[in-house]
């Protein structure tokens, strides 16, 4: 069993930075894949970054590639997603995501299995 807790959302304005966080309980973040997906209103879910030790750096989706950097730090069991330069586009309900490291590396949102509650976030214009 994998709990998470996402926080760091809120309103910032067109250009600005927030930092999300997820703390994990139940398995530590090292022997887990975490991945952040976001879903807009009317939109579908979709995969904005993952990290995992079995591969050598994050993945990013091309629409953040460049502003955002996903992030672990494993003595306090959290992931981190940093979000720089925001637009309007990147308003969404923000999730992060865990998949058992022994089941392989996947970024498809139907293949994780433990999801945290969501944090909003509003980019203003």
């Amino acid at each position: 069993q994998v709990q998470l807790v996402e926080s760091g959302g809120g309103l910032v304005q067109t250009g600005g930075s927030l930092r999300l966080s997820c703390a994990a309980s139940g398995r530590t973040v090292s022997s887990v894949t975490m991945a952040w997906f976001r879903q807009a209103p009317g939109k579908e879910r979709e995969f904005v970054a993952g990290i995992s030790y079995s591969v050598g750096s994050p993945s990013y989706a091309d629409s953040v590639k460049g502003r955002f950097t996903a992030s672990r730090d494993n003595a306090k069991n959290t992931v981190y997603l940093q979000m720089n330069s925001l637009a309007p586009e990147d308003t969404a309900v923000y999730y992060c995501a865990a998949r058992r490291l022994e089941f392989g590396i996947s970024w498809s949102r139907s293949d994780y299995g433990y999801w945290g509650q969501g944090t909003q976030v509003t980019v203003s214009s």
